[in-house]
């Protein structure tokens, strides 16, 4: 009632599948109100522009690449409080302009001198740029959360997934005047362990034996793009033509092209699923092995993981963890053989678990089976990264 004599907009917005018109407070503040919004039917949220005066001020490094579009794309979603943005990328993207927020940006170069004054930066130009310049920046003052596999394995570098190990990251804000690296996970071992943590804490993995499916995005807009062409040109009778995989991309599947160790014969992106989950739940105890394949989907992985635990542990037990734990959701449903797919998980937050079942290969209640979705450019990298971010205010 106190609020009756303030001014109040009428406002649609949609709560699960139905259109209401509520009212809104027209806030003093400039507002960035759209017309429809869909909103979970817990809440209705007022939209307001991100950019505050006091908020901290952020560059994206490779802002023209999939994750530096996604960065953008997040940081409006979750109206991430900034007083300053700069783009940054290669001098041969410098100049071009870049729409956010309502505002006109120009792309600068990459420099030495990019991070003056700025206090969060977001990285995700490859590993050569992240080694080159995220030290500089830090030693600027600025954080650096960087999505390349450049630091992940360095002593002394978070490794962070927020709903999983936030505490790693703990000693780290903005406003304390001391710059900082902050490693975001390979995307393979985010989507994986946002499934296997729940089940993990209430029963203890020994053993993890995981088959990825990975979508184009994971090698950049390039290969989304080279999935796309060849696409058309194999309809179209003519032949594809490889140009940033060493295989025919459309309607194939190759063990994943990234390099392989030839004395133990996994590939790296195998590696880094062993290596960094160790890092992650801070144990050398779990044994994990990984075969990862490239598959002609745009952008979403999935993966397969089979898990033996120390302790006994039902289906049921491990839906309802999985259900509590934010950021995932459940497709499961036997009936209608209805379980996560890519196209479920493409452009969503969460990731998607299904195929939650006992397995029938062991003679106790130690090991189960699941299938897992998630969208490699958000949660496996620009949503990790923009909610690591949210952890340093």
């Amino acid at each position: 009632r106190s609020l009756m004599a303030l001014p109040f907009l009428n406002k649609s917005v949609i709560i699960g599948n139905n259109p209401l018109t509520v009212k809104m407070l027209a806030l003093r503040a400039p507002c960035n109100f759209s017309q429809q919004r869909r909103v979970t039917p817990s809440r209705v949220a007022i939209v307001c522009q991100a950019k505050k005066s006091n908020g901290p001020k952020v560059a994206i490094v490779g802002i023209t690449g999939a994750v530096g579009q996604e960065f953008l794309t997040v940081l409006k979603e979750r109206d991430f409080p900034y007083s300053e943005i700069k783009m940054l990328a290669s001098a041969r993207s410098a100049g071009k302009k870049q729409a956010f927020d309502g505002v006109e940006y120009t792309v600068e170069e990459l420099t030495d001198k990019s991070f003056d004054g700025i206090d969060i930066a977001l990285f995700s130009a490859g590993g050569s740029i992240s080694k080159k310049f995220g030290p500089l920046a830090a030693k600027s003052g600025c954080i650096v959360v960087d999505n390349s596999s450049a630091f992940r394995m360095t002593e002394g570098v978070p490794l962070v997934i927020p709903e999983v190990n936030p505490q790693a990251m703990s000693h780290i804000k903005v406003g304390k005047g001391k710059g900082a690296i902050i490693a975001n996970p390979n995307c393979s071992t985010i989507i994986a362990l946002m499934a296997v943590t729940p089940l993990h804490r209430i029963a203890k993995v020994n053993r993890m034996v995981v088959s990825t499916y990975q979508a184009a995005s994971g090698a950049g807009a390039a290969a989304m793009e080279e999935l796309r062409q060849q696409t058309r040109d194999i309809l179209d009778g003519k032949p594809a033509v490889p140009q940033i995989f060493p295989h025919q991309y459309a309607f194939n599947l190759f063990s994943h092209n990234s390099p392989m160790l030839e004395d133990i014969g996994y590939n790296e992106e195998e590696m880094k699923l062993v290596k960094e989950t160790a890092k992650i739940w801070s144990t050398k105890d779990v044994r994990i092995t990984a075969t990862c394949i490239r598959v002609p989907v745009m952008r979403a992985h999935a993966e397969s993981i089979n898990l033996e635990f120390e302790n006994e542990i039902t289906e049921d037990q491990a839906l309802k963890a999985l259900k509590s734990f934010p950021g995932v959701s459940i497709i499961n449903d036997r009936k209608k053989n209805r379980f996560p797919t890519p196209l479920d998980a493409t452009t969503k937050d969460d990731v998607f678990v299904g195929r939650v079942r006992r397995d029938i290969s062991r003679s106790d209640r130690r090991g189960l089976d699941l299938f897992v979705c998630g969208d490699q450019i958000k949660k496996g990298a620009a949503l990790n990264a923009v909610q690591i971010a949210e952890l340093l205010l």
